[in-house]
């Protein structure tokens, strides 16, 4: 097992509770410091790392799969047909180039399935096939809630009837698919697994369009994860950092003609007290985001796969880079003036 960042953020984190063990032990002189903290930390970060090695059975099983026309939907869904799982792989566009490729590169096993995740008809078709094809005999396994959008945009910049829409697909669509195929998930005692984003933890300037449903996914994750326990069904969030250039999510294409209808939508006066100079520079960022961060998806794509086939999985993953993890860090436990000023030359005077 690949030692990563998410999986060595979790052994420093038994170091530092081993510390604190240590410390005290010691001070009631009960024993020695350093060898307690040795013990200990040894211990934990084994018991840790042996369980992630600890798999369930899948034979006969299939999981569900939202927004596989690209990225990291795209990729699971094939990598997960490779290992001789069930797929059901769901697309906004089934017969477009995304929903081609994975019946052209799956297997028997794989079934594209037409779903816009803000349209309940969709979805219940899409539970009417998944139950023809699983019949009597198989389960549905787990639900993969990957399909979003990556909108950006200044609070003042973007329309309220916009951010409806990207809470419409990012946390409502979640949501409606979560519910209509719980059941299925109950009866195998399966997964609930959710892309959300290191941005579900820390916000950004220009990003709350974005931000704002994924901080709610936080969340219904955490209350989902606790209402599931009884039923064993685990519930795992996913806070990739940023993996924009090998998703292809948020394009240049995407990037000008969004820039362009923002800017033709926005009140004068808001033109006016940002100014043009300041927006066209703005995006000129955008453009090179397109460019930023990780190309490599499979640190995200083997974390899903963990979530899925872990015995003992996490409530949370977080496949990202150690600077990424830092501002991660910065933002959950230094003062907000501190974190701001680190977002501000981390982010705002470079790329993601």
């Amino acid at each position: 097992m690949m030692l990563t960042v998410n999986k060595m953020s979790r052994v420093l984190l038994c170091g530092a509770v081993s510390v604190a063990a240590a410390a005290i032990l010691n001070l009631l002189g009960i024993l020695s410091f350093f060898s307690t903290f040795i013990t200990l930390w040894t211990l934990s970060a084994g018991v840790y790392l042996f369980l992630g090695t600890l798999m369930v059975e899948l034979g006969g099983k299939s999981v569900l799969i939202t927004g596989c026309d690209s990225g990291f939907g795209h990729a699971l869904a094939l990598h997960l047909d490779a290992m001789g799982i069930g797929v059901f792989a769901c697309c906004l566009n089934a017969d477009g180039d995304g929903g081609k490729r994975l019946r052209d590169r799956g297997s028997s096993r794989l079934h594209v399935l037409q779903m816009d995740i803000t349209k309940p008809d969709q979805i219940t078709k899409a539970l009417t096939q998944v139950k023809q094809v699983l019949g009597s005999e198989g389960s549905l396994w787990g639900v993969v809630n990957n399909a979003a959008i990556n909108p950006y945009g200044a609070v003042e910049w973007v329309s309220l009837e916009y951010y409806k829409k990207v809470c419409d697909v990012n946390l409502f669509g979640t949501i409606a698919v979560t519910k209509a195929f719980l059941p299925l998930i109950r009866q195998a005692k399966g997964r609930v697994v959710t892309m959300g984003s290191v941005r579900g933890r820390l916000t950004s300037p220009y990003g709350s369009v974005y931000e704002v449903p994924k901080f709610c996914l936080e969340a219904f994750n955490d209350c989902l994860r606790v209402e599931m326990k009884p039923f064993d069904v685990k519930v795992s969030l996913i806070e990739p950092g940023n993996f924009t250039a090998g998703t292809k999510i948020f394009n240049e294409e995407y990037v000008r003609g969004w820039g362009k209808k923002m800017w033709s939508e926005m009140d004068e006066e808001v033109k006016n007290a940002y100014g043009k100079e300041f927006y066209d520079d703005l995006l000129q960022k955008q453009f090179l985001n397109t460019r930023s961060g990780n190309p490599d998806m499979s640190e995200v794509i083997d974390v899903i796969t963990e979530a899925l086939t872990q015995r003992y999985p996490q409530a949370r993953y977080q496949p990202m880079d150690a600077k990424m993890y830092f501002i991660l860090f910065a933002a959950t436990h230094f003062p907000e003036w501190l974190s701001d000023f680190i977002f501000e030359q981390l982010i705002l005077k470079s790329t993601w």
